[in-house]
C-alpha cells in the first residue's frame, strides 16, 4: 500500500466533526477502499476551546486556516469554514498553488467564483471536488460528471433546500401559518444565521446554478438564476393546493432551450403523487432527464453531519484512488457562457386573489384574464375572510409567464383588489 494520504480540514462545524469522525471510525474500511491510508494532520476553527464532542487531540492545530491551506505535511486541504469570499476562496487559491488538490462543501463560493477557480486548478494540474455542496448526502455530482456522461442532459429540477421543504411540510401537516413554523425551524437550528439564505432561495439557487453548469457544459452563473423564496406562500395556499391534489415546493428548474439557458428557483405546484409532491421533511430531491437515459431520481438527506459529510469523504476517496476529473466534468477553458433565458415554456398558473365582496368583481378579474390571453380552467370563491372581501382561486389553462405579468401587473387597476395577487406555477414532473 501506497504512502498516506494526509488531509488538512478548516473549519470544525457539523460537517467538518462529521469528517473527523468518519475518518477515525472507519479507518480500515477507508483504507481498503482507497488503496492507501487517510491520515488528518492539521486542523483549524475560530474557536479550540469549543467542546466538538470529538478526540481531536492528535492532530496539530493552526489558528491560520491558510497555514493548514499550505502545510508541507497536507496533500488534500479540506475547506469547511463556507461564505463566498474571503478565508474560505484565499486558502482554497492558496492551496492550489501550494500543490494541494482542495475537496469543499462551499456552494456559495463555487456558484460565485466557481470559473475562476476552476481554471486556476486544471492550471495547475490539481482538483477541486464539491459532492457535499449539492443536496448533502446525495451523490448527484457524481451521477452527473459520470453515470451520465453520455447523456444530453435536457432539464435539471429538484427540491435543494431542507429548510424550505420542513416548512411547507410543516405548514400542510400541522396547519400552522409561515411565521409560526419558520420560528419554530429557528428554534431547531434549521436555518442559516442570515434566513434569507434559506427561505430567500440563495441557498437553493447557488446549488442550481452549479447543477447547470455540470448539466450543460456552461460556466457557472448565479446571477442570472431568477430567484423567488417561499415568504409568500400563506397556510391559505397550502390548503387550497392540497385541494387542488397539488403540493407546494421551493423547486429548481434549469434547461437550455433555444433562446439560452433557462434556470429558476420558486415556489411551485407540484402533483401530490409525483416523487416531489410525496416528499417531507428536510428531504432533498433531485430530478435529471438525459436523451439516452430518460429521467433518474436521486433522493436522499440534504444536510446533517453525517450525510454532508458522508459526500465529503466520497471526494476524499476519489482522490485518494487517483481518479481526476475537470472540475465541473469538462476542461473549464471548454465551458461556454450561455445566454440567459427567462422562462418562456407555458405551465398552468395557480393565483389567490382577494376581492371586495361586490357585485362585478369577478367580471372585472375575468376580463383583465381574458385581454392578458389567460383562458379559465377553474375559478372557486372560498369562505369571507371579513364583511368586505372574499378569497376567490383562479387556476387557468396553460399559458405564459409573459402572460401572466401582464395580468398580475393589471388586475390591481380594477380597484376590486384587497391585497396584492399571489400566483404560482404549475410545474409538470
Amino acid at each position: 500500500m501506497s504512502s498516506p494520504l494526509r488531509l488538512g480540514i478548516a473549519g470544525l462545524g457539523t460537517v467538518g466533526i462529521g469528517v473527523v469522525k468518519i475518518v477515525q471510525k472507519h479507518v480500515d474500511l477507508l483504507a481498503r477502499r482507497s488503496g492507501r491510508d487517510l491520515a488528518i494532520t492539521a486542523i483549524s476553527a475560530r474557536d479550540r476551546m469549543k467542546n466538538r464532542d470529538a478526540d481531536l487531540s492528535s492532530y496539530r492545530w493552526e489558528a491560520d486556516p491558510m497555514a493548514v491551506a499550505t502545510a508541507d505535511d497536507v496533500d488534500v486541504y479540506v475547506e469547511l469554514i463556507g461564505g463566498d469570499d474571503g478565508i474560505a476562496r484565499d486558502s482554497i487559491e492558496a492551496a492550489l498553488r501550494a500543490g494541494k488538490d482542495v475537496v469543499t462543501a462551499n456552494k456559495a463560493l463555487l456558484a460565485m467564483h466557481g470559473q475562476a477557480l476552476a481554471e486556476l486548478a486544471e492550471s495547475l494540474g490539481r482538483v477541486i471536488r464539491f459532492e457535499a455542496a449539492v443536496a448533502g448526502g446525495i451523490p448527484v455530482i457524481k451521477t452527473m460528471t459520470e453515470s451520465l456522461a453520455g447523456n444530453d442532459v435536457t432539464r435539471v429540477m429538484g427540491v435543494m433546500n431542507g429548510t424550505c421543504n420542513y416548512i411547507l411540510t410543516r405548514m400542510e401537516s400541522a396547519g400552522l401559518p409561515y411565521e409560526a413554523v419558520f420560528e419554530e425551524a429557528r428554534q431547531l437550528g434549521y436555518l442559516e444565521a442570515d434566513p434569507t439564505l434559506d427561505v430567500g432561495g440563495i441557498d437553493a439557487g447557488h446549488k442550481l446554478a452549479i447543477l447547470s453548469a455540470i448539466a450543460f457544459g456552461t460556466r457557472v452563473d448565479f446571477g442570472a438564476v431568477e430567484i423567488e423564496g417561499i415568504e409568500r406562500v400563506s397556510i391559505d395556499d397550502i390548503r387550497r393546493a392540497a385541494d387542488l391534489g397539488y403540493r407546494i415546493k421551493l423547486l429548481g428548474v434549469a434547461q437550455m432551450t433555444a433562446r439560452g439557458l433557462e434556470q429558476r428557483m420558486s415556489p411551485c405546484l407540484v402533483p401530490a403523487d409525483s416523487p416531489l409532491g410525496q416528499l417531507s421533511g428536510g428531504t432533498n430531491m433531485v430530478v435529471v432527464e438525459g436523451d439516452s437515459v430518460g429521467q433518474i431520481v436521486l433522493r436522499g438527506a440534504g444536510a446533517g453531519e453525517g450525510p454532508t459529510a458522508s459526500a465529503v469523504m466520497s471526494d476524499i476517496v476519489e482522490i485518494a484512488r487517483e481518479v481526476r476529473l475537470p472540475v465541473f466534468g469538462q476542461p473549464a477553458a471548454q465551458l461556454t457562457l450561455a445566454q440567459p433565458a427567462r422562462t418562456a415554456v407555458p405551465a398552468a398558473y395557480y393565483m389567490r386573489l382577494e376581492l371586495q365582496d361586490k357585485p362585478g368583481a369577478l367580471a372585472k378579474v375575468a376580463t383583465v384574464l381574458g385581454d392578458a390571453g389567460i383562458s379559465i380552467d377553474r375559478m372557486r370563491q372560498y369562505g369571507h375572510h371579513s364583511d368586505s372581501s372574499v378569497p376567490v382561486l383562479v387556476v387557468t389553462h396553460k399559458t405564459t409567464p409573459d402572460a401572466i405579468d401582464y395580468a398580475i401587473e393589471a388586475l390591481p387597476r380594477t380597484g376590486v383588489l384587497v391585497s396584492a395577487p399571489v400566483e404560482l406555477r404549475i410545474e409538470e414532473v
